[in-house]
């Protein structure tokens, strides 16, 4: 087969014009290929950097429809949209990875764990709760953690319950109950794979989490673990996209369990916040990779070239309105920071504005400036609450 492409290489329809599609347009910039963005809201960040956006709900048939028939591919760059549509464009013909009928399985995060079980995957054990009920949940035992079947994120949907008191505060949803796992650590594997089922991992990597929510405070690159453990943790992400028969970039987040035990937790069809250190740190980052995996090129080396620690900057308690960035200058002073704003017109507490990741020599130092970051920079807004 000839390897000739023309101009541009393909054309990208993107659902969704957050932050992650931001990234994945710059990166298809790179790679020659053009992006039509798909968002509700007029000037979404990865709009801005495309420069064709179809403005429109996702769940919006007319509008997918529009998408599809003017692009070569589909991807999105969030998970919670509305799946029907997406099967019948793909049965008329249409590319879209990953594949809907996959996204509709991982979006769904009881059939997700029911998949993970049955194909062998070690994850925590689980019933479904179509009615929370205080004896069914006694019944399974405490604790346990409780999570909303659908729509959940950012810690939103989950409620952790050290014992039955906890039942008072039980989401008033459909359902599933899980294992509370007594984690050592928090781990992601970002994984790619293409349409011709070359897979490839990036190295483990360690999360912590912003106290009092379950939002990624900072990310540590490669993780503080045994080298044995991280390649178990590589291996067990590999398995589990390969048993999807994934096309795309995911983000398999697992536990290390105080009995040295990878537990598989969640996968995300998607880019991933547990992979924005590979801009930086790696020789090829999930942005380009994820679209490598989509049209089927040759994935990219996935070697970290760099320690990194990642940090998100999140909207500050008290305010809202129009962004305002404090102590920008101050984190760009310091040697291996790298700042990204996500270009987001609106700011509120708690919301996603951006983030940092610090290279370094080593991990250690990488973490100590991280530190340094997450006390410096903040984002405000013009109006206080």
């Amino acid at each position: 087969m000839e390897d000739f492409y023309p101009y541009p290489v393909a054309r990208i329809g993107l659902i969704g014009g957050g932050q992650l599609g931001r990234m994945i347009v710059r990166a298809a910039k790179s790679l020659g290929c053009n992006c039509v963005v798909l968002d509700p809201v007029h000037g979404s960040p990865a709009g801005q950097l495309s420069g064709h956006q179809i403005v429109g709900e996702y769940s919006d048939p007319a509008k997918v429809r529009e998408l599809a028939e003017s692009c070569d591919v589909v991807t999105f760059e969030l998970e919670d949209i509305e799946t029907d549509t997406l099967l019948t464009l793909e049965a008329e013909g249409h590319r879209i990875f990953p594949r809907p009928e996959l996204l509709a399985t991982i979006q769904d995060k009881f059939s997700q764990k029911v998949f993970l079980r049955d194909a062998g995957i070690p994850t925590s054990d689980f019933i479904d709760m179509p009615q929370p009920d205080a004896d069914a949940f006694a019944a399974f035992g405490y604790p346990l953690v409780q999570k909303a079947r659908r729509g959940g994120y950012d810690g939103r949907g989950v409620a952790v319950m050290p014992d039955a008191s906890g039942f008072a505060h039980h989401l008033p949803v459909h359902s599933y109950i899980e294992r509370f796992v007594e984690a050592e650590k928090e781990l992601a594997v970002m994984v790619a794979r293409n349409a011709s089922g070359s897979c490839k991992a990036y190295p483990t990597v360690e999360m912590r989490f912003h106290a009092g929510g379950n939002i990624l405070d900072y990310l540590l690159a490669p993780a503080d673990i045994p080298a044995g453990i991280a390649q178990a943790a590589e291996a067990l992400a590999v398995r589990t996209v390969e048993a999807m028969e994934g096309v795309g970039v995911f983000g398999v987040e697992m536990f290390l369990t105080t009995d040295s035990e990878l537990l598989v937790n969640e996968v995300a069809p998607r880019t991933h916040n547990s992979g924005h250190h590979t801009i930086e740190a790696c020789v090829t980052d999930q942005f380009q990779q994820h679209l490598r995996a989509i049209l089927d090129l040759p994935l990219g080396d996935t070697r970290q070239l760099s320690p990194a620690a990642m940090v998100n900057l999140l909207g500050e308690p008290g305010y809202e309105g129009r962004p305002v960035l404090s102590g920008l200058a101050a984190v760009l002073a310091i040697s291996g920071v790298c700042v990204h704003i996500y270009g987001k017109a609106v700011t509120r507490p708690g919301r996603k504005m951006g983030h940092v990741t610090v290279i370094d020599e080593t991990i250690e130092a990488a973490c100590n400036k991280a530190e340094q970051v997450k006390k410096m920079i903040k984002v405000l807004g013009d109006k206080q609450l």
